[in-house]
């Protein structure tokens, strides 16, 4: 079969799907740069306060996943999806509605934060591992970069369109916004012919179900690689929202507007790879997610050194490059790769261990904001992410297995000068072995 750019949007179920998220994600994005504006308003411009917010919404992420993917292996992925979405929609509505009647403190928002969370930490491996039900195997990594494509086409609108917002209304009307926007999703998976999906089994209640998937994990080399460097960039590398507004504030003494136009421009890039992903037929090879990584990590450093707004915002769409380059590899190598039947249990630690690591982040580079600045959250961030890649490709030197050596090899011995080992034959996974945001 022939694969286009865009060949998933061929599939009726898929465009519905992709089009309701993009509404959806346009309403995301819009609460996420009022959120964080408004926890600066009500905390007297607290970093801590910013870090500990975005903490809370991420921290049932770190506390359920094993609940949250047993859910989504255990139960329709679809329906499930309705009762999240209207979850958060409650959440940012009244989130909304308290700031518009000017009663929001900064508790409210933590704790409407930490609610939200834990819709989305139920939403996010449901979504993941639906899009292989719509599309199939085949179309399965076109599906995932275009899904990647949605999200950053939305990340292009959603901070410009809430800064405008922000700066004629309020915090509280961008909020709003979002909580309504969650119907676009809702309806999308309403339109669904149902006739038209590639249901995987569903896994039937038994004992030991969470410890199985780590099982599989742990025997997974490969996936321990991906988790293992994804983990300091998660925890170090994407706190986008909070870095930025403190950079926007502290440094270049920005408004909301200035601040919501950053995430427009870094999305230009994130865009950018999103689409170079979507022509891809296969999973991309390991090499290329390291090599993206420090290139990631490497960019959070140079554009955490900008010395003015102009030179900062330019660098944005290069860092933004990278990180989606560098996310996309990680979710499609895994996706493609696993069990179908535990894939829902294995999405949700890969997005523990890529979001997971942001309440313990985001309160200690904000912390850092306090003690030395700003510019400490991007450049320490940077150099963790560098650091943590470095310690995983040492780990790695007696936990790989050999087949998968020789994929990092090349990349890895120029790195540190390793011997070279015997390079045996390797089978490819056949794209039958797993068929799926």
């Amino acid at each position: 079969m022939k694969t286009t750019m865009f060949a998933a949007l061929t599939e009726r179920n898929y465009r519905f799907f992709w089009s309701g998220s993009l509404l959806s994600n346009v309403g995301t994005w819009m609460q996420r740069v009022a959120q964080d504006w408004l926890v600066l308003e009500v905390s007297d411009g607290s970093g801590l306060a910013v870090g500990i917010t975005t903490a809370l919404q991420f921290a049932p992420t770190l506390i359920l996943p094993g609940l949250t993917g047993l859910a989504a292996d255990r139960f329709d992925k679809r329906t499930l999806l309705k009762i999240t979405q209207l979850w958060m929609a409650a959440c940012a509505i009244a989130l909304g509605v308290l700031t518009i009647l000017g009663l929001t403190q900064t508790w409210h928002v933590y704790g409407l934060a930490f609610l939200f969370g834990v819709g989305s930490a139920f939403d996010i491996p449901a979504r993941q591992a639906f899009v292989s039900e719509i599309v199939g195997p085949e179309r399965l990594p076109n599906a995932i970069a275009l899904n990647s494509a949605g999200f950053n086409v939305s990340r292009l609108i959603g901070p410009a369109v809430a800064g405008l917002v922000i700066h004629a209304f309020g915090s509280g009307w961008a909020i709003l916004g979002n909580g309504f926007s969650y119907l676009a999703f809702i309806g999308a998976l309403l339109l669904m012919d149902s006739t038209r999906l590639k249901p995987t089994r569903r896994v039937t209640r038994g004992k030991g179900q969470i410890r199985e998937a780590l099982h599989y994990i742990k025997g997974r080399p490969d996936v321990l690689l991906v988790l293992g460097v994804l983990f300091f960039i998660g925890t170090f590398g994407l706190n986008f929202q909070m870095t930025s507004a403190l950079m926007a504030t502290e440094i270049y003494d920005q408004d909301a507007q200035g601040y919501g136009i950053l995430g427009t421009i870094m999305a230009i890039g994130s865009l950018s790879g999103a689409l170079i992903g979507a022509r891809r037929k296969t999973a991309p090879r390991l090499r290329f997610f390291l090599l993206t990584a420090a290139c990631f990590g490497v960019m959070l450093i140079v554009s955490g050194s900008m010395p003015t707004y102009l030179t900062y915002a330019l660098s944005l769409p290069v860092m933004g490059l990278t990180s989606m380059l560098t996310l996309n590899a990680a979710n499609t190598i895994v996706q493609m790769t696993v069990d179908p039947q535990l894939r829902g249990r294995v999405m949700a630690v890969y997005i523990l261990v890529n979001q997971g690591g942001t309440p313990l982040g985001a309160p200690l580079l904000g912390w850092f904001a306090e003690l030395w600045g700003a510019r400490s959250t991007m450049l320490v961030g940077g150099a963790m992410v560098l650091l943590g890649e470095l310690v995983i490709l040492l780990l790695l030197r007696r936990v790989l297995d050999v087949g998968l050596w020789t994929e990092i090899r090349p990349y890895a011995s120029r790195m540190f000068h390793l011997r070279r080992i015997p390079e045996p034959v390797i089978v490819e996974s056949s794209d039958n072995d797993g068929r799926d945001r």
